[in-house]
């Protein structure tokens, strides 16, 4: 059986429940971060490795300090996902030895700049030729208070579901020039109590019933609710990917608080309710929920 037949949801289904775990593993893989217990201390280490790949993820043509920009990014979304505070990284380069050097500096212009945003030091990493595209891996480590830790499956019936700015369209350029809401994460879990979060790095359609199978809930969401980006209509903001905003989980309690004080705290960014968590998935158009899914072609 090929990969494009599995697709990436079913293949980690097989190659995560060969791993090992112990005691102070506390969320091992398959949530958007692995967090685990440090010998001492009160808070948890939170670890991830993303990586970027030529002809996938950028163009030939890209320019290479965005390339960098963006392959910092995409770990350090993951630790907004979980409400983490990003430290430490390292980046596993892998060109082939056609590629100038003037590429690979820029390309850690971009690295360094999108590091610096977050107070990340890069502390190593490793380079190696390929006869193939390049591909660019960076690993980070950091932390997270253990009462602050947010995961995909603590989300409840009748939460409220909230996604921040608007979705569709990222291959315009955002996929290039994103900031993670690690901020505003911060800002949720200092202030109200999030059940569940992820960041939408594979478009709604794919990354919600994600979320809402890790909780053990169902879903059901107004379509026409969705924020959309300028020009993009309902598939796009379902369907694109790579928006890399957060997509969580509140009870419905806290829904005037959070959105009166979102506004006042971060005004030029959109809160959005989109629906909520339910005991069975509600929706009007399955057909329209795709995502993306390495692996296989979208249908």
């Amino acid at each position: 059986m090929k990969l494009r037949e599995v697709g990436e949801d079913r293949l980690l289904i097989r190659l995560l429940s060969s791993l090992g775990k112990n005691k102070n593993v506390v969320v091992a893989a398959g949530d958007d971060c692995a967090v685990v217990r440090p010998p001492r201390g009160s808070e948890l280490l939170l670890l991830k490795t993303d990586c970027v790949v030529e002809k996938i993820h950028f163009t030939s043509a890209t320019n290479p300090e965005r390339v960098g920009w963006k392959a910092m990014m995409r770990p350090l979304s993951d630790f907004a996902a979980m409400s983490g505070l990003p430290q430490f990284a390292l980046v596993t380069l892998i060109v082939p030895a056609t590629r100038s050097t003037r590429w690979v500096s820029q390309l850690y212009r971009g690295l360094n700049r999108a590091a610096r945003r977050f107070d990340v030091v890069i502390v190593g990493g490793e380079t190696s030729d390929t006869r193939g595209p390049a591909a660019i891996s960076v690993s980070v480590a950091g932390f997270v208070e253990k009462n602050r830790c947010v995961t995909r499956s603590r989300g409840k019936v009748s939460d409220d579901l909230f996604v921040t700015g608007k979705l569709g369209g990222s291959i315009r350029g955002k996929h290039l020039n994103f900031v993670p809401r690690i901020n505003e994460s911060r800002w949720l879990t200092q202030n109200f109590r999030v059940h569940a979060m992820m960041d939408l790095s594979d478009g709604l359609g794919a990354d919600l019933p994600r979320l809402a199978r890790a909780s053990k809930v169902g879903y059901k969401i107004d379509i026409d609710a969705l924020p959309l980006n300028r020009g993009c209509k309902i598939d796009n903001a379902l369907n694109d990917g790579e928006d890399f905003e957060l997509l969580f989980a509140v009870s419905p309690r806290d829904r005037k608080r959070l959105q009166k004080d979102w506004r006042r705290k971060f005004p030029r960014i959109p809160l959005t309710r989109i629906g909520s968590f339910n005991r069975k998935s509600k929706i009007e158009n399955r057909d329209l929920f795709r995502g993306y899914v390495h692996f296989q072609q979208r249908r």
